[in-house]
């Protein structure tokens, strides 16, 4: 395939930041389309070997892909069947690994300088400066990466990769190697400042949490293939399936019946086991449907053990604390509730509230589950092997 130099698009397609087709059988298979807009953060979750570092890679030209269509601001990467393969040298990318990938015989400022060759020595120097400061590495621009800690190192990384002046920014993992709480920091760190950034930035993580705080955009990768995109609180509380409620770790995954519909009240009802429920009204299920539905773990509300529940609406259900995990303040607790012998609901809570109502191991109790947070989905049945 040639090379070639960049291939110019019309303004529409300049307009649309990056733009990515990926299609192959193997050795990893893809069959993916995603788009990432200028100033965008656009997460790729899933498991490992679902092809998020794959199509990162293939982004930046380091790995080929039998079919497919690569363009950036208007400019062509790639297109198998235009016969199209820019250089990596040659395409416009920031490029943060997992290991930084660092020179380690060289200092921050000398690593940031490699980046900017094209450039005059004083210019180059000077550029460096502003980078090392703007990732607030100001005072260490001397010091070799054996002298930094594992958050400096990663500055120096996103340094580097910003001093290319890169058409798009591509971060595979980048905060992995690094203990939780400096990871916090750099969350926040990027979160500034991606607000002067104007490319696209695709970020691979197999971190919901990072996902979900760092990204306008998620995109949920499977087996090569993406299975849901759209913004993160939407994909969490709206699973396109079960299979994506899985992959994002939601744990309240059932399957029921539809027993009909009340618009004017905007309800769904349904048959779950030997229980009925109402949920959030979803049209697009006709009475006597299969479906699956799912609940996330905070919208399961306990019931004060003097206190009665508050209506039908609220679905009160009962069953036995079978096991309790106390995460920091937080409380996960699963009950094994009564008609029901398939899996155990979950439910999380503070950690004050738990104690305060007495929640124990073997403890009989009420919840209620909130009709506005149970999203129904088209019945799917998934192997045990699709979670993250």
């Amino acid at each position: 395939m040639a090379e070639g130099g960049l291939i110019e698009g019309g303004a529409a397609e300049a307009a649309k930041g990056l733009e990515v087709t990926l299609r192959q059988d193997a050795p990893i298979p893809l069959n993916a389309h995603l788009s990432c807009a200028p100033g965008e953060v656009l997460a790729l979750v899933g498991p490992s070997g679902s092809g998020k570092s794959t199509i990162l890679r293939a982004i930046a030209g380091l790995t080929p892909i039998s079919h497919g269509h690569i363009s950036s601001n208007g400019c062509v990467w790639y297109d198998t069947q235009k016969q199209i393969d820019v250089a990596t040298r040659h395409r416009r990318v920031g490029f943060v690994f997992q290991s930084y990938a660092l020179f380690p015989h060289l200092s921050a400022l000398d690593n940031v300088m490699e980046a900017l060759g094209e450039r005059a020595g004083d210019a180059r120097k000077i550029r460096a400066l502003e980078l090392l400061a703007l990732v607030r590495l100001k005072g260490l621009e001397e010091r070799r990466p054996f002298e930094l800690s594992g958050g400096q190192q990663q500055r120096v990384a996103v340094a580097r990769a910003l001093a290319r002046d890169p058409d798009v920014l591509l971060l595979d993992e980048p905060f992995s190697a690094v203990d939780r709480a400096t990871r916090q920091r750099l969350h926040l760190e990027l979160s500034q400042l991606r607000s002067q950034l104007r490319m696209p930035v695709v970020l691979v993580t197999h971190d919901l949490e990072e996902a979900v705080q760092l990204s306008d955009r998620m995109s949920i990768l499977h087996r090569g293939q993406i299975l849901q995109d759209g913004p993160p609180f939407e994909i969490l509380t709206h699973p396109a399936n079960r299979q994506v409620a899985r992959l994002i770790d939601l744990k309240n995954i059932f399957q029921a019946r539809v027993i009909g519909h009340d618009s004017g009240h905007e309800i769904t009802r349904l048959e779950w086991g030997g229980t009925s429920l109402e949920a959030r009204y979803s049209g697009d299920f006709m009475a006597g449907d299969l479906v699956d539905w799912v609940i996330p773990s905070g919208s399961v509300i306990l019931h004060r053990r003097r206190g009665p529940s508050r209506g039908v609406r609220e679905n009160p259900v009962h069953g036995v604390i079978e096991t309790m995990v106390r995460l920091g303040e937080t409380v996960s607790v699963s009950i094994l509730l009564d008609d029901q012998d398939a899996y155990p609901l979950f439910m999380s809570m503070s950690a004050h509230a738990a104690a305060r109502n007495a929640i124990a191991l073997g403890e009989r109790i009420g919840v209620s589950l909130r009709a506005d947070d149970i999203h129904i989905m088209p019945s799917q049945t998934v192997h045990h092997d699709d979670d993250l």
